[in-house]
């Protein structure tokens, strides 16, 4: 059964009760990362494994992602800034325990392509956000492959 989660802003990133951050080096340029993350919503499955189905919502506002097991996210984006910055937040989920969660995509240029980085921002009970901080090595390890699949997949397009 979804739920409804607190309504969130973009300065939660920073403030909320458990903050999970995991970065990573890719060769594509910002700007075919951020295509990726924030243009190709229906591309997220053939790149994040845990992702079964994605597809914008609202016009585009809003997206709808289903997980392996079940759990979906009817999600709101808060920040579009191309090569940059893509941020949402979850306002629906069947997800159990938590009461917010906002995730935030940062790109910066490096010297071999960009740095990916990926926030994880919730707010859940304290035993919820113990199983959280437990769970951290299998997000990170998760967050880690679904952007080398998504590299891989970038470099095959542009060779293309």
């Amino acid at each position: 059964m979804a739920r409804r989660l607190s309504p969130v802003e973009l300065d939660f990133v920073e403030s909320a009760p458990l903050r999970l951050v995991f970065s990573a080096e890719v060769k594509a340029s910002p700007g075919a990362v951020y295509r990726a993350l924030a243009e190709d919503v229906t591309g997220w499955p053939s790149w994040f494994s845990a992702v079964t189905s994605a597809a914008p919502t609202d016009g585009g506002a809003g997206r709808e992602i289903r997980l392996r097991g079940g759990t979906f996210f009817a999600e709101k984006i808060m920040a579009t800034e191309p090569d940059e910055r893509f941020a949402y937040r979850v306002d629906e989920t069947n997800a159990p325990g938590l009461r917010a969660l906002l995730e935030e995509w940062r790109l910066t240029p490096s010297a071999t392509g960009t740095r990916v980085q990926w926030t994880f921002a919730a707010d859940a009970p304290a035993l919820m956000r113990i199983v959280l901080r437990l769970g951290r090595a299998g997000l990170g390890a998760s967050f880690r492959g679904a952007v080398r699949r998504l590299d891989r997949r970038l470099a095959r397009s542009a060779a293309q």
